[in-house]
């Protein structure tokens, strides 16, 4: 009696990697563990965004320069720490700085504490740094202050304006690296082979997996020989994935979780670099940039300036925004 014949189905190559398991919406509702508060969204998944797609970095970029170019440096709080500042305020809508003292007491400066490992403790000024899950310190008692943007749900920590679109940044990311897939895979999103005629022994079919798998990656392009003896015509078909792949809607992808992206930072497309793809542009970008200022920097540079309360002293300044120096 014949052995009854069954149809095999096998993938090859291994699947791509999706990038949308970051467990940035990992909300643990600023759970206590006895010591501090949790963030409640995920710290380590807001950091990683950040790089994941071009006009969401481009717009946190372009407020952190704005801002930048503004500050006047302090003895007691540099350029760079500000900068660090203005970075974890931006991203995590949390930016922490520290007192500084010498052994005698006397502030000698401050520093930026990264937000992405500083955590609010139990009491209402008591914080603690958290790198990692084995090691852990509080610090001293009135030594740092936290920049919050308010929350409608909590206060403890803020949370970003652009939370609405992650989604949007992770699908922009996820159509790029589908598009890199493509080009680097051998056969440009691989191809259906669909037998119908049977095959003399089922090593033969073993044979031909291994041989498609190894056209595939570095050196593709080879050809490949089937012999299939008493087969017919329509008994082998190879069908090409890429046809529908090639009508997939990438730059639609792209344009749509774009502008979500820069509706979510309302950033002028013009102060990021964007080409426009219409003609008549983008219009002008000094006047772009003057209504961003005054509707969105200067709202940040007020937030900063409470710094100067808890210090005690004025030591975040800033000079009026000009698209260019005068020149004598």
């Amino acid at each position: 009696m014949s052995k009854q014949q069954t149809m095999e189905a096998f993938t090859f190559g291994e699947p791509s990697p999706v990038l949308n398991n970051r467990d940035i919406f990992d909300y643990l509702e600023a759970m206590h563990n006895g010591k501090w508060y949790e963030m409640p969204l995920s710290p380590d998944g807001l950091s990683r965004i950040y790089r994941a797609a071009v006009h969401h970095a481009s717009a946190i970029q372009v407020k952190r320069n704005i801002l930048r170019s503004c500050f006047i440096p302090h003895p007691k709080l540099s350029t760079a720490e500000f900068t660090g500042l203005a970075i974890d305020f931006l991203i995590f809508a949390n930016a922490y700085i520290e007192r500084v003292k010498s052994r005698t007491g006397k502030v000698v400066g401050y520093k930026r504490a990264p937000a992405k490992y500083v955590r609010k403790g139990y009491k209402s000024e008591n914080y603690w740094w958290v790198p990692n899950f084995h090691e852990s310190r509080e610090f001293a008692a009135d030594s740092v202050f936290q920049l919050v943007e308010a929350d409608i749900n909590q206060e403890l920590y803020g949370i970003p304006d652009y939370a609405a679109s992650m989604n949007s940044s992770l699908l922009n990311e996820s159509a790029t690296l589908f598009r890199r897939k493509y080009y680097e895979n051998g056969s440009h999103a691989g191809f259906i082979l669909y037998m119908t005629d049977a095959l003399q022994k089922e090593d033969d079919i073993d044979s031909l997996r291994k041989a498609l798998k190894d056209s595939k990656g570095p050196g593709n392009f080879r050809n490949l020989l089937l012999y299939a003896p008493g087969g017919n015509k329509d008994g082998i078909k190879l069908m090409p994935v890429s046809e529908v792949a090639a009508k997939d809607e990438f730059l639609n992808v792209k344009n749509v979780s774009r502008d979500d992206q820069l509706a979510a930072h309302r950033v002028p497309p013009q102060l990021m670099g964007i080409v426009p793809n219409n003609t008549g542009g983008f219009g002008d970008s000094g006047k772009a940039a003057e209504v961003f200022d005054a509707n969105e920097m200067e709202s940040l540079r007020a937030i900063f300036t409470s710094i100067n309360d808890w210090a005690g002293e004025k030591i975040v300044r800033f000079k009026p925004y000009t698209l260019s120096k005068d020149t004598e």
